[in-house]
């Protein structure tokens, strides 16, 4: 799959050119086709406070997983639509003890590097994409809904955290990352992190 015109080119802008192949690889969607990019990997997941308290409402809405399990097999496909220029994130956790455990999401460009992720329900979380100190870096910007098109803020940060994100090469086919969700009361709360392979294109 060639990145000429990927949905995450005009976001990176000029640091576009910087990313290794591996990041390369993994944004290499176009908008407007049915282009697949599928990744799997290992992750660690770890749910503490608030995420854990309100763990139904979480499975509710098809969000984070809100369970702390280590080696958890996790097979994510990147998914253009033919129709928009959003980014699909469909992830499938494989815990021991569950059916296999299905987060989607779409990410929206915004306007220049700011992006906003749309989950079950219309809550996003919006966000910067950056390139920094050699790494993919996803920085917090506060919580949305998304109503008829329109992206209307919301004040959760003091109730479900801060998210940020991060994503390194390791080679060409594989990467390492993490996502974290820290409270301003109770510290780290949410993290999952480990490695992924780039497995296919279609």
């Amino acid at each position: 799959m060639s990145d000429k015109g990927s949905i995450f080119k005009s976001i990176f802008g000029n640091a576009w050119d910087d990313l290794p192949p591996v990041m390369h690889k993994h944004y290499a969607n176009r908008p407007y086709t049915k282009e697949c990019n599928t990744v799997d990997g290992v992750l660690d997941v770890m749910c503490a406070g608030p995420i854990k308290f309100l763990a139904p409402l979480f499975w509710f809405m098809g969000g984070i997983p809100p369970l702390s399990e280590n080696a958890v097999p996790v097979v994510v496909s990147f998914e253009s639509d033919e129709h928009t220029k959003a980014f699909h994130f469909n992830r499938t956790f494989h815990f021991k003890n569950r059916k296999p455990y299905s987060f989607r999401s779409r990410m929206i460009q915004i306007t220049g590097n700011e992006v906003v992720e749309v989950m079950r329900f219309g809550l996003g979380w919006r966000m910067n994409y950056v390139w920094e100190d050699n790494c993919v870096r996803l920085k917090h910007k506060g919580y949305v809904l998304e109503l008829f098109g329109r992206f209307i803020p919301l004040p959760l940060t003091l109730l479900m955290g801060e998210g940020n994100a991060e994503e390194v090469a390791v080679d060409e086919n594989t990467f390492d990352m993490v996502v974290q969700i820290t409270h301003p009361w109770w510290g780290k709360i949410y993290e999952y992190k480990g490695r992924f392979e780039v497995r296919e294109t279609e």
